[in-house]
């Protein structure tokens, strides 16, 4: 099944190209890069090259396949290097998209934030502005103890 996206425009299938699926890919080649970067690649690298140069020592030299300067070996290692960069920037390039999608939806959630915490601080404003203008108990008392005071003074 291969996803199409749906902001893009259809792309025409009269060449000849091969069609590969370019988000598989990338999740191929973020999966490469994660093994790249793990000890146990450093650990399998050290062994393969180990024996390699065991064998190419310690075996007669009929059987030998690379003898001492390892030229196969060096091009073998140089192919290895070839892949691994593309497919660590390829990693690195998705990895950067999906930073840049996180970053945008981080800013919109921060604006609403922003947005509501506004709004709270006009309600809160506009609540104290109605409540200076209700009266309390301890007003409403202070003023019916001066009125008696008025009505006792006027008897």
């Amino acid at each position: 099944m291969t996803s199409e996206r749906l902001d893009q425009p259809r792309a025409l299938r009269r060449s000849l190209r091969p069609h590969y699926d370019p988000e598989a890919f990338g999740r191929l080649s973020e999966q490469i890069a994660r093994f790249l970067g793990t000890g146990r690649f450093l650990v399998y690298m050290t062994v393969f090259v180990v024996v390699w140069a065991a064998w190419n020592i310690a075996v007669p030299s009929s059987l030998a396949f690379d003898p001492y300067p390892y030229i196969f070996l060096t091009l073998m290692l140089s192919l290895q290097a070839s892949y691994a960069a593309p497919l660590i920037l390829l990693a690195q390039n998705r990895q950067d998209d999906r930073d840049r999608v996180q970053y945008q939806q981080d800013r919109e959630a921060a604006e609403r934030t922003q947005a509501e915490i506004e709004y709270l601080t006009r309600e809160i404003a506009g609540l104290r502005l109605a409540l200076n203008e209700v009266a309390t108990r301890d007003y409403l008392r202070a003023e019916l103890g001066r009125l008696a005071e008025e009505l006792r003074e006027r008897r």
